[in-house]
């Protein structure tokens, strides 16, 4: 396969679609989508490549993204790259400390920001950082506040007027793969973020994977980037679209996905397991709504798609006349119709990363016809390590590990990587590179699991597992999976290392709980006394009781802490992927874990 650099991609795949559309984007929910085609991206490719090199960007400098997903990230992506120079992603939810470390400890002296909320830390952080030196705007509705501003109409205007397009056509050709085109900071759920360095053979390697592991990607597909672009899965995945000539939708506000799926109904999109945990619970929730003869109907259609899917197609099996017969008119009466509600009647590969994602949500969602596809990956490994083939995927498990890529077990059940994928190290952290590394050059993960066969099977964070004092280990990560399936239970927090049986810190659905309250004419004059009523407390424990059918008694939640607030990235308590920092919640909420082992 014939590897194009990604300083020059762009320019390639526009001769080769023109004025075929590349990227849509709007503002506003109700606005129209505004187009840019392939001919028109390659074109402001090379305009703010050229402002950039009249800024004075040189090979090797590092320039910083600060925004929700926009096209104009993928544009400055690409025109760094013709650069030689290297983009750092930011996400849009950080802290004015995040992006100050992120921008001093990897030299940032150019900053892309989004919109208000963006700018006004970006100016937060250039008042007290002596290495920002310019932030350039992508929402021409924020009011400029010093000379340092510049809006991208403004930097656009500079590299229409500048004559160095000999100059960035030398870079593109000098381009090698062994250029840095990436630092990803990871969120981490303890200490400063690390800089994953990423460089071009790492992004080439994994479109080449990519290619062979999902050779039907074309131009024929279009795609939703609904997670941020900062996040690893999501970035590669756009790469990858770009790569292959899929058209890409930019939704801008993740709160606004549901509708954009609706509205665009694409062939593909990636999601965390959160956003199909939603889907999930608000089926379940329509089901049980149902007469019971509808709900009779749901359940025979459930069991016919369950053994057409997973009996005959997922094991390549040809399916007999009379089940084909059955799952056509099932089709017909439940999968089609709920497809076509929720937006995805046209999908054909819906990956999903980034958590563990439920066995019973995986089995129902491919017993509908909903291709998901499960994985597992890092930032460090630029994304993909594992996930689902389209025949013989087994469930319990991430997939087939990818080719060309080592995977062994090493100490305490740790996964261990090494391929042409894995990153080049931590930027300016030589403690960190020296502990990421085993002696013979494996990249230690950190997740515990083990291989069968060609596939994964993870367990948990090793840092996640815990022992109770009796000696029995827990893995926090599998209970919280199942709990969260409860429509009452927006979020939980596992507790139990070296105490004698586990518990749980709560933030459960105040809405779902008043809906409750109301049915059984519980009183309550605000949320403080409806959490504290009793009555709640043994409603949720009888569900949390039967969500945990099945596990092992010392696995079993024997009490529990309801919260008013949910976590959040803003409270501390989750990370910028929404990962659950344990260790501050431990902290925040000691008063009512001490109270729970009393």
């Amino acid at each position: 396969m014939e590897t194009i650099h990604f300083a020059d991609l762009i320019h390639v795949q526009a001769q080769k679609y023109g004025d075929k559309t590349a990227l849509n984007h709007r503002k506003n929910l109700q606005d129209e989508w505004s187009k840019i085609s392939w001919k028109s991206f390659s074109e402001q490719t090379t305009i703010i490549a050229k402002a950039l090199y009249e800024l004075g960007v040189e090979t090797g400098d590092r320039v910083g993204q600060f925004s929700n997903n926009m096209a104009e990230n993928l544009i400055v992506d690409y025109a760094l790259f013709s650069n030689r120079a290297i983009v750092v992603p930011m996400y849009a939810t950080s802290t004015a400390p995040q992006i100050e470390f992120i921008v001093n400890d990897s030299g940032i002296e150019i900053l892309f920001v989004g919109e208000q909320q963006q700018y006004d830390i970006a100016l937060e952080v250039m008042n007290k950082s002596d290495v920002l030196k310019k932030i350039v705007l992508f929402d021409t509705s924020v009011k400029k506040k010093n000379e340092q501003t510049l809006y991208l109409d403004e930097l656009l205007e500079l590299g229409r007027s500048s004559n160095r397009h000999f100059e960035i056509q030398q870079r593109i050709e000098e381009a090698d793969e062994t250029d840095l085109a990436c630092i990803l900071y990871t969120s981490g759920t303890t200490g400063n973020p690390k800089g994953v360095m990423l460089p071009h053979s790492c992004l080439n390697e994994a479109i080449r994977i990519h290619t062979i592991r999902i050779p039907d990607m074309s131009e024929k597909d279009t795609s939703i980037a609904f997670l941020p672009l900062t996040h690893v899965f999501e970035r590669m995945w756009c790469y990858l679209c770009v790569a292959r000539g899929v058209e890409v939708f930019i939704n801008l506000r993740p709160i606004e996905i549901t509708e954009t799926i609706k509205e665009v109904r694409p062939t593909m999109m990636c999601a965390v397991p959160r956003f199909w945990e939603k889907v999930y619970i608000a089926v379940q929730d329509n089901i049980s709504k149902m007469s019971p003869l509808k709900q009779g109907i749901v359940s025979w259609a459930m069991a016919v798609g369950k053994t057409y899917n997973l009996d005959y197609i997922r094991l390549d099996k040809k399916p007999p006349f009379g089940l084909k017969l059955r799952y056509k008119i099932a089709d017909k009466l439940i999968y089609a119709k709920l497809k076509k509600t929720i937006g995805l009647d046209n999908a054909v590969l819906l990956p999903v990363a980034g958590a563990k994602l439920s066995d019973e949500i995986n089995i129902f969602m491919r017993s509908l016809g909903i291709p998901i596809v499960y994985g597992y990956g890092l930032t460090e490994s630029t994304a993909s390590v594992s996930f689902f083939e389209d025949k013989g995927y087994e469930f319990g498990t991430v997939g087939t590990i990818i080719p060309d890529l080592e995977v062994k077990i090493g100490d305490d059940n740790e996964i261990l990587l090494k391929g042409k994928t894995i990153f080049s190290g931590y930027y300016n952290n030589p403690q960190a590179n020296k502990a990421a590394f085993t002696e013979d050059g494996f990249f230690r993960t950190g997740d515990a699991g083990y291989i069968r066969g060609e596939n994964i099977i993870l367990t948990d964070r090793i840092k996640d597992l815990f022992k109770t004092s009796y000696g029995k280990y827990i893995a926090p990560q599998e209970i919280e999976t199942k709990l969260i399936l409860d429509k009452c239970i927006e979020q939980v927090a596992v507790i139990g290392d070296e105490k004698p049986y586990v518990t749980a810190i709560i933030a459960p659905s105040i809405s779902e709980l008043e809906k409750y309250a109301a049915k059984k004419k519980i009183s309550f004059s605000d949320t403080k006394s409806l959490l504290n009523n009793p009555e709640i407390y043994s409603f949720l424990e009888e569900r949390i009781q039967k969500m945990q059918e099945g596990m092992a008694k010392h696995e079993l939640i024997k009490k529990f802490a309801l919260i008013q607030k949910p976590f959040s990235i803003q409270g501390g308590e989750l990370t910028n992927t929404l990962k659950i920092k344990r260790a501050v919640i431990m902290q925040r909420y000691k008063v009512q874990i001490d109270e729970m082992y009393v």
